[in-house]
């Protein structure tokens, strides 16, 4: 299991950086934040979907056409970690390095859209464990439907 789990998560956790890292480089600059969170979202699930084929590859590799929906959950959940970390990186590296005034730039957009009350104060750090978390919860939320799909019993 150790071996799928690094495998696959290593898998997402690149395909995550990497998507995550040239959508906010890229369209910051071109497109407006509703795009940009669009965009972190099927980022977020195509990195993601290496739980799918992590589990499928321990079930007909590993453990011999057999998986129960809990070792299927608990893969699913790791690789979704290792994937959460790479994309928490990417969003620290970005808002922390190479745009600084993220933030307040965000910050100033939601005022000019009239939304000044959905203002939260974020750090560089905050906003990496806020999407470390999120990714881990759709992760669990995919594990479970991967889970469903591929488990075999004896």
């Amino acid at each position: 299991m150790k071996n799928t789990v690094i495998r696959f998560g290593l898998y997402g956790l690149i395909t995550g950086f990497t998507i995550f890292t040239l959508h906010l480089i890229i369209g910051i600059k071109n497109l407006d934040y509703s795009t940009n969170e669009i965009l972190g979202y099927i980022s977020i699930f195509l990195s993601l979907s290496f739980i799918f084929f992590g589990i499928k590859h321990y079930r007909d590799h590993i453990n011999d056409g057999i998986i129960s929906l809990g070792k299927a959950i608990a893969i699913g959940v790791l690789i979704s970690l290792i994937v959460g970390l790479g994309i928490a990186m990417a969003d620290f590296v970005y808002t922390k390095f190479i745009d600084p005034s993220f933030f307040s730039n965000y910050e100033q957009q939601l005022i000019n859209q009239g939304k000044a009350d959905e203002i939260v104060k974020m750090t560089s750090t905050t906003a990496a464990l806020f999407m470390l978390v999120l990714v881990t919860i759709i992760g669990f939320i995919i594990s479970l439907i991967s889970g469903l799909i591929l488990q075999r019993k004896n």
